[in-house]
């Protein structure tokens, strides 16, 4: 499989739904921990710890909720997708961690981690809203507009964390 041909079936699978919501709960965490940060160690800890409490938060939510909507036992082919994306909602948690691993063994100072973690975020927020926009078919304009809308959430919790410390 070619990159190409990886990314977008990822564009057309649920898991960016869930890589979005995951990456918005790792801003949030790694925007709350910048006003009294612990060392490099424990953010990547907290940010790993999140991911596994989300996921198991998540796939126990999904089970239940696709056994009531059904009302049969989850097969093995639905259990395969709950998996696949649960586990894109805990990368998309996870994923700031590397950055605040490569800090704690000195490889950038912390607060390059927090920097590198609040904008990649940012970045990745802004990059799902224009492609999902230019698939839709809109014209270049129009995606950048809306990739800028979807900037404009990001960008607010970022705004509103720094002018709070």
């Amino acid at each position: 499989m070619t990159a190409r041909s990886f990314i977008e079936a990822h564009l057309g699978s649920r898991q960016v739904a869930r890589v979005l919501y995951g990456s918005i709960i790792g801003l949030a965490l790694v925007v709350a921990l910048q006003g009294h940060p612990p060392a490099s160690g424990m953010v990547a800890a907290s940010l790993l710890a999140t991911a596994v409490a989300v996921g198991l938060a998540e796939l126990y939510s999904e089970y239940v909720g696709a056994e009531t909507r059904t009302h049969r036992r989850v097969g093995r082919e639905q259990l395969a997708e709950i998996y696949g994306e649960v586990g894109a909602v805990a990368l998309g948690i996870a994923f700031p961690a590397v950055f605040f691993l490569l800090a704690a063994v000195g490889l950038i100072s912390r607060d390059s981690a927090f920097t590198i973690a609040k904008w990649s975020g940012l970045g990745l927020i802004t990059a799902y809203g224009f492609a999902a926009a230019r698939l839709t078919g809109a014209g270049m304009l129009r995606s950048i507009y809306r990739a800028s809308m979807a900037a404009v959430i990001a960008g607010f919790l970022i705004a509103i964390k720094s002018l709070l410390h």
